[in-house]
């Protein structure tokens, strides 16, 4: 069976999050990013099935702009076999997001 794990790239959970003074969203500018914190939890839960012989291949999937690449490293560096990014540097609605979820969940077959 294979796995297919949604991981995003969010503001680390230690920084302080601060909004823009035209308060139309927050500072993201030279803010540490990291994978979000039950994204984690997922890819150990899928790396802990592969290591019982349920699953054979995990696959950590990220939608988001190129440096998403970092949170699909931290995912292959906790046990993913593979990567894929959805690369857009466009802000998508989360209703977009699943649509792009299940027509790569519909390819790769998990």
């Amino acid at each position: 069976m294979r796995v297919l794990v949604a991981v995003k790239r969010v503001v680390d959970y230690n920084v302080k999050v601060r909004v823009k003074s035209d308060k139309s969203g927050v500072e993201t500018a030279n803010i540490k990013f990291s994978m979000n914190p039950f994204d984690e939890i997922a890819v150990e839960e899928a790396v802990r099935l592969k290591e019982a012989g349920i699953a054979t291949e995990i696959v950590a999937v990220s939608v988001g702009p190129q440096t998403a690449t970092e949170t699909l490293r931290t995912a292959l560096a906790m046990g993913a076999d593979r990567g894929i990014l959805v690369q857009t540097d466009a802000e998508i609605q989360p209703l977009a997001v699943a649509k792009i979820l299940k027509r790569l969940a519909d390819t790769e077959q998990p």
